[in-house]
């Protein structure tokens, strides 16, 4: 079976890139390719996340860390997008090797597709979200993007991702396999809720790992400037402002950035963190991993 049938046949507007379901007209197999070998240099920085795990947060966190004077008001800002590019899309086309350093980056790849050069230069954050939050804020965005197909029905489209058959593939192999190889790396590991419950501490965490001393006022500033009321109403960091042939018109790509969603969202909340729960734990007795409790759910580590 050729690559276009395959193409036709993966649901959700999906394609398969080793394993991994990726959307058609965004990504593009070169280009993925050739994140092996793209070099990385000593200074670079790249945030990774499994989607909707607050990706467009930190890369607004980095923007006003490294990139400031470049998100002015006026018709020369720069859209976040292309000042923290996702380094797996490169819609805008832009030659990473040309960018001045510091360079900084966002990713969703998983372990296995990352730049190796990563395990010897450069710096990574990898931040976690609890997955049943994440599975809400992806029945979204499915349901709110052009570029893939839509599912109304929660039920059905929760099924599809603990199976891991959405956009990016499995929450639980994304996670597991990056916390499970953490010390190959130049690492800082968050959670979402950290972030949510801790602004302030953090932006100071990231700041120290990167090495910048911040003084109050300058942390004060970008933890005021990086809540989500201030990123919903600045279009530089919207991709939906962005692209908007790739979305709806009613709705947003930066949503409502708070935890425990699930038990809010669905009447069938219970019956979901069940499902859940034994997912995780099936998950996780394949993989031989040892789970952790947390305040909002279980993590992998």
């Amino acid at each position: 079976m050729g690559e276009e049938q395959k193409i036709q046949i993966t649901s959700l507007g999906l394609f398969p890139y080793k394993g991994i379901n990726l959307v058609r007209g965004v990504h593009q197999v070169q280009h993925l390719d050739s994140l092996e070998k793209f070099e990385i240099r000593g200074d670079d920085i790249v945030a990774v996340t499994y989607p909707r795990s607050g990706t467009t947060w930190t890369q607004y966190i980095l923007s006003l860390l490294y990139h400031g004077d470049q998100m002015t008001e006026g018709s020369n800002k720069h859209p976040i997008q292309e000042l923290v590019p996702l380094l797996e899309d490169n819609i805008r086309r832009i030659d990473y090797n040309n960018k001045p350093s510091t360079r900084t980056f966002a990713s969703h790849l998983h372990l296995s597709s990352i730049p190796q050069g990563l395990r010897e230069k450069g710096k990574l954050i990898y931040i976690a979200r609890n997955p049943k939050d994440v599975a809400v804020s992806l029945f979204h965005l499915h349901n709110f993007t052009n570029v893939l197909e839509s599912e109304p029905d929660f039920n059905i489209f929760l099924i599809k991702f603990l199976k891991g058959e959405v956009l990016w593939g499995s929450w639980f192999d994304h996670v597991a396999d990056w916390y499970a190889h953490k010390d190959e790396f130049d690492i800082l590991s968050l959670t979402y809720e950290d972030m949510i419950k801790d602004t302030r501490g953090a932006v100071v965490r990231i700041s120290n790992f990167l090495g910048k001393k911040l003084d109050d006022q300058t942390i004060d500033t970008i933890v005021d400037k990086s809540t989500f009321k201030n990123m919903k109403e600045d279009p530089q960091a919207r991709r939906d402002k962005q692209h908007p042939a790739f979305f709806e018109q009613s709705g947003s790509f930066i949503r409502k950035g708070m935890a425990s969603m699930l038990s809010t969202f669905n009447k069938d909340c219970v019956s979901h963190e069940v499902n859940f729960n034994c997912w995780l734990q099936n998950s996780t007795r394949k993989r031989s991993l040892k789970i952790v409790p947390l305040k909002y759910c279980l993590f992998c580590l």
